[in-house]
C-alpha cells in the first residue's frame, strides 16, 4: 500500500501506540478526519492527523486514500459537526456518526470526499448557545483513555472536542493544552477558563472547564461537575480532593 494521504471513513477509528489491536488506545479518528501516512506495517498505518498533529497506528481498512488535490478540496471550508448524532448514506450504505466528525461548512445536504459521495438523512441539531451549555451535553459520558466521543472520552479529548465546535483548535493532550492561552490569577477566574492540574511527579495530567468560578466540568470516571477551589478539584460524591491545581488559563 503506497499511500500518502487518507481520510477516516469509519464513524470512529482507534489510533493505537503499537501495531496491535490490544495495544494502548492513544486517540481516535472521527469520520472525515484527514491524515498523512507516515509508515506501513502489514495492515497497520502509522498516521499523523492534519487536525492536531497527533501520531499513532490505525488499521488501513478504516481509512481511504486521497490524492493531494482531493485533500485540499476537503480541507477548504471544513467544519466540525455539533449534533449528537447524524445519519448519512455513502458508498457502503447507511452510517451513524457522532458529534465531532468533519463535514463541509456550507450546510449542504450532500458532499463528497475524493470519489466517495455522501448525503445526510436527518437534520442537524440547533447550534449550541454557548461553550458552557455545550459542555454540559457531555455529562455522564464514560471516561475512556484516548477517547473523543459521547461513547467514551478523556479529559483533554473533551476539552479539544468542545472547543473545536467553536472554531478554537486545541492540541490533543493536557500537557500540550497548558501551553495555550494566558495565565489568569485565581481571583480573576471566570466561566469558560481552563484549569490544569499537576501530578505528584510534576506532570500536567488533567484539565477541565470552569462553568462558574467555583465549579468545574471534567472527565474523571465520567464527565461530571465538581467543586473547584485554589487547592484543586473537590469530588462532591465522596468528599475527596481528587486533583491538585497547577494553573488557570484563558484562551
Amino acid at each position: 500500500m503506497n499511500r500518502t494521504y487518507a481520510f477516516c471513513k469509519a464513524s470512529i477509528a482507534p489510533v493505537r501506540a503499537e501495531t496491535n489491536d490490544r495495544s494502548e488506545l492513544v486517540t481516535q479518528l472521527l469520520f472525515g478526519e484527514l491524515v498523512e501516512i507516515l509508515e506501513v506495517f502489514n495492515q497497520w498505518l502509522k498516521i499523523r492527523s492534519f487536525m492536531d498533529g497527533y501520531e499513532g497506528w490505525t488499521d488501513f481498512k478504516q481509512v481511504q486514500e486521497l490524492r493531494e488535490k482531493e485533500v485540499s478540496r476537503w480541507l477548504d471550508g471544513l467544519t466540525t459537526e455539533h449534533s449528537k448524532f447524524r445519519l448519512i448514506e455513502g458508498p457502503e450504505g447507511k452510517q451513524v456518526l457522532t458529534r465531532g466528525f468533519f463535514r463541509p461548512g456550507d450546510g449542504s445536504d450532500s458532499f463528497h470526499i475524493g470519489k466517495s459521495n455522501y448525503r445526510f438523512l436527518n437534520d442537524e441539531d440547533a447550534f449550541p448557545a454557548s461553550l458552557i451549555e455545550f459542555s454540559k451535553s457531555y455529562l455522564n459520558a464514560p471516561y475512556l483513555w484516548g477517547g473523543k466521543t459521547l461513547f467514551g472520552i478523556d479529559c483533554s479529548g473533551f476539552m479539544q472536542q468542545i472547543h473545536r465546535v467553536f472554531d478554537y483548535q486545541l492540541p490533543r493532550d493536557a500537557s500540550q493544552q497548558v501551553e495555550m492561552g494566558q495565565i489568569i490569577d485565581f481571583e480573576d477566574r471566570e466561566a469558560g477558563d481552563l484549569a490544569f492540574f499537576i501530578s505528584d511527579s510534576g506532570n500536567i495530567h488533567h484539565v477541565g472547564l470552569l462553568i462558574n468560578p467555583d465549579e468545574i466540568i471534567h472527565a474523571h470516571g465520567y464527565v461530571r461537575i465538581d467543586d473547584f477551589s485554589e487547592q484543586g478539584i473537590f469530588r462532591k460524591i465522596d468528599g475527596v480532593h481528587s486533583h491538585r491545581l497547577h494553573s488557570v488559563k484563558r484562551l
